[in-house]
């Protein structure tokens, strides 16, 4: 796991390329490679690369990088992990007769794309990437990322200089470097709590997608095109569905799990397991444990508050796996005090409020291991969000009844607030009961009697209407908003998997993860975002995933022969935190004091009018609102922390 960054000028008249320009880029990356750093420059050809390396496979000087290629026509940088690698160099030595001086991943990438060819090295990858590959004879720029977008890379192209790299603070680090906001993005982003892909949140930057391979010459444009294509893997599915019964696919499954996590725990480094305790992670960890001959090492984070707590359950989990197990119960002091820092960390506005526990578990982790695997991507292949099972199992209710049945039972939830609905929710046990009930349930009332789309679409909406607070900004629409899916992928549920595959789990969920791990460098590797897996994934009947009010069903029975049922029937938590509950205690200062008018009015993104609304709406207990008043507390702390210059 490293950092890259990188310059590529294409024409005369723009900055030239030096030194000390790409080892800034590079220095503000060291957190995510504090082991080496390199760089390579060709001034005539106007090109740099940069790396900082967290070493996990070969801690020699042999796999340093920039790396040449043993032909000396490619010079990589490279961000990640390849778990075939092996595979491949044996296959390039025989075949080939290409020598070796070490035996890291990025040697291996950098000889099979000069044998060949980029593309379809890329397509024989099985992992983890983002990578720069600079070609002497082409004189041009090949910038990649992995299918599913485990690995970030950003990249900005003005005025003939392209700058890229792991994290949007290498490319600020360029004296060239203009950070103009775009407005339009912090529309998108007050909706979705993150900016989607492949915008930024500065004007002329964009994250590369995943799957995607970008290619600059001299005096020309950027190219991108597509490798990999997660639309081109449902559509095989639909049109080529599993034919076995569900027995054979389960075996499968586990087959393919299987090999994805023994290969994730291929290291030259101290290796470990995130538990939650829930089916994602405690998949991962009993196939690892069924994989090692010593107690696989398990870290877990709790919460004191009832409803916010997985520990009980990942102990219980490791107690029966007979994991070397590690919990921490984080205080509400102890998760505040990382909000100052989530700026830094994030680079731009981000508001999944699970960044906290997740960047504590990371630290916890990072004391004793320097790789983790993580159960990240099961629940959108496997089916596990409720919205999933609500649309399976309550169709009729939902989108088909009369409209007056549909607004009578909004109005009905709307009678109590959700504060009521949580006390009265609490006659369920504890494991059975879900988090937040009277906040699902008011958001559910939000969204009753709108229709499929515009259901799924509320359901991601955390402001329902951005240009309420910016009248001036146009939100970029993503593919949820797409009118041709409902012809390529007329199964709603399934359609709803896609779009959370294609946008929520690289944007959301995969960056949190990454960032989070990387601020105190610690790889995590996810193994259930193999491509093989999320492939066979797609090939399956939804009745395999979603079915009967529950999800992940092939996944639950590939649990069940290593864990007995008692332990994994409980109640979905999500990696949550009582972020309601502490916006009107120990962060009731904070918070007014950021979405105070003048306060809102001096950074100058969102009117101060409905953002005080909400908040005093929230602080009186009529309703909770934490979700949208986080993301405009994520954009002012944001905002604060860049006129500060952090």
């Amino acid at each position: 796991m490293c950092g890259i960054a990188g310059i590529f000028r294409t024409r005369a008249g723009t900055p030239q390329v030096k030194d000390a320009h790409i080892r800034s880029m590079t220095d503000t990356l060291v957190h995510r490679g504090p082991d080496d750093g390199g760089v390579w420059c060709d001034k005539r050809a106007g090109v740099a690369l940069g790396n900082r390396r967290l070493a996990i496979i070969d801690l020699s000087a042999a796999g340093h990088q920039p790396m040449t290629s043993s032909c000396g026509r490619f010079v990589l940088a490279y961000n990640g992990e390849v778990y075939n690698a092996d595979e491949l160099r044996v296959e390039l030595v025989e075949k080939t007769g290409r020598e070796f001086r070490g035996h890291s991943d990025t040697e291996v990438i950098a000889e099979a794309c000069a044998v060949w060819g980029a593309a379809p090295a890329l397509k024989r990858l099985i992992g983890m990437f983002a990578l720069a590959l600079w070609d002497k004879r082409e004189k041009r720029l090949l910038l990649a990322r992995d299918r599913l977008g485990i690995k970030p890379l950003f990249w900005s192209f003005r005025d003939g200089l392209l700058l890229f790299g792991s994290e949007l603070k290498a490319l600020k680090a360029h004296p060239a470097f203009v950070a103009s906001v775009d407005r339009n993005a912090v529309a998108s982003y007050l909706r979705h709590t993150y900016v989607p892909a492949p915008h930024s949140i500065y004007q002329d930057v964009r994250k590369l997608e995943p799957g995607k391979l970008l290619t600059l010459r001299h005096d020309g444009e950027p190219v991108i095109e597509t490798y990999w294509s997660l639309d081109d893997v449902v559509q095989a599915g639909l049109s080529g569905m599993f034919s076995g019964d569900e027995r054979e696919a389960c075996d499968h499954l586990a087959d393919l799990l299987g090999d994805a996590v023994s290969r994730r725990m291929i290291s030259d480094v101290p290796l470990g397991a995130f538990l939650s305790g829930g089916i994602d992670s405690s998949t991962v960890v009993a196939l690892m444990q069924a994989n090692s001959s010593a107690p696989v090492r398990t870290y877990s984070i709790g919460f004191s508050r009832e409803g916010f707590n997985e520990a009980h359950g990942a102990a219980a989990i490791a107690r029966h796996l007979r994991t070397a197990h590690t919990e921490l119960y984080a205080t509400p002091e102890e998760a505040c005090d990382v909000i100052p820092s989530l700026p830094e960390y994030y680079d731009e506005p981000f508001a999944d409020s699970s960044q906290i526990p997740t960047f504590l578990v990371s630290r916890l982790t990072k004391q004793h291991v320097t790789v983790a695997l993580s159960g990240d991507g099961g629940d959108e292949l496997f089916g596990g969000y409720t919205r999933y099972f609500m649309a399976d199992k309550y169709d009729w209710p939902l989108f088909e009844s009369p409209c007056v049945l549909r607004c009578s039972t909004a109005k009905a939830i709307r009678v109590l607030p959700p504060a009521t609905w949580n006390r009265l929710a609490k006659v369920v046990p504890g494991r059975l009961r879900p988090a937040l009930v009277g906040e699902k349930l008011h958001k559910l009332a939000d969204c009753i009697g709108v229709g499929r789309e515009r259901f799924y679409q509320r359901l991601i909406s955390h402001w329902n209407s951005p240009e309420q607070l910016m009248p001036d900004a146009k939100e970029y629409r993503t593919i949820a908003w797409d009118e041709s899916l409902q012809t390529r992928i007329p199964d709603f549920v399934s359609r709803m998997q896609y779009v959370d595959t294609a946008t929520y789990l690289p944007d959301d969920i995969l960056t949190k993860v990454d960032r989070a791990s990387m601020a105190v460098s610690l790889e995590v590797r996810v193994p259930m975002l193999d491509h093989r897996v999320v492939e066979f994934a797609w090939s399956l009947p939804r009745a395999f995933k979603v079915g009967g009010g529950r999800g992940k069903r092939i996944l639950r029975k590939v649990l069940a022969r290593h864990v007995p049922d008692d332990l994994i029937k409980r109640q979905k938590m999500g990696f949550a935190v009582p972020i309601d509950e502490w916006l009107r205690g120990p962060l009731k200062e904070w918070a007014s004091d950021l979405l105070s008018p003048s306060a809102l009015k001096r950074n100058g993104f969102v009117e101060p009018e409905p953002v005080q609304r909400v908040w005093a709406e929230h602080l009186s207990g009529a309703r909770s609102r934490p979700l949208p008043l986080w993301s405009v507390l994520m954009l002012q702390s944001w905002a604060d922390a860049q006129r500060a210059g952090r």
